[in-house]
């Protein structure tokens, strides 16, 4: 027996492609220029963990946008979830590190999260982020002196990425010029 193809499954299923599609967006792997930077920086040279990092700090920054500047609110619910499947079938990832990647991405969303949110004092979010990217990388110690103003260029444009990524899939918000935004929610 068939089910019927109703609108709300039908609309669960546009959002799924969207999420989907976002991801493959913002899924590409790091600069080799940026692996090696933060390897000599902050990870002792170890260019595989550098990488992930990077990997990390890309989906992380994604998903936090899609949460963030979504035009629905469920898009990020959307994203994390597509972004759960594709991991689960990542072929970088062996099955039996699975667990432990989704606890390394966890921790790296609620880094960049906080990061994002903090408010006060004369550090910026940029600041903050780079240093929670320069902070997983390293021991802590090895990244004190480690140039900061790259990390915060290299993580503003995956966010632009990622940005730009959500336009392009999701669409850009349009407002009618006579009305302000406020007007236009009411309606």
């Amino acid at each position: 027996m068939l089910l019927p193809l109703t609108a709300e499954w039908r609309a669960a299923r546009e959002r799924k492609r969207k999420a989907i599609a976002f991801l493959a967006a913002v899924r590409r792997e790091p600069a080799e220029a940026d692996v090696r930077w933060l390897a000599g920086v902050a990870a002792r040279d170890d260019q595989d963990h550098a990488r992930w990092e990077l990997r990390y700090a890309r989906l992380a920054l994604a998903v936090l946008t899609a949460q963030r500047d979504a035009l629905d609110d469920r898009t990020g619910s959307d994203v994390v979830a597509a972004l759960g499947e594709a991991m689960a079938e990542d072929p970088r990832v062996d099955p039996m590190m699975q667990e432990l990647v989704g606890r390394q991405l966890n921790d790296r969303l609620s880094g960049y999260k906080e990061a994002l949110i903090a408010r006060g004092g004369a550090v910026g979010s940029g600041e903050r982020l780079g240093r929670v990217l320069l902070a997983f990388a390293s021991d802590g110690a090895r990244s004190a002196g480690a140039p900061l103003p790259r990390a915060v260029e290299l993580l503003s444009g995956y966010i632009a990425e990622a940005n730009a990524a959500l336009r392009s899939v999701y669409g850009e918000a349009t407002l009618p010029e006579h009305l302000p935004p406020s007007e236009a929610a009411a309606r």
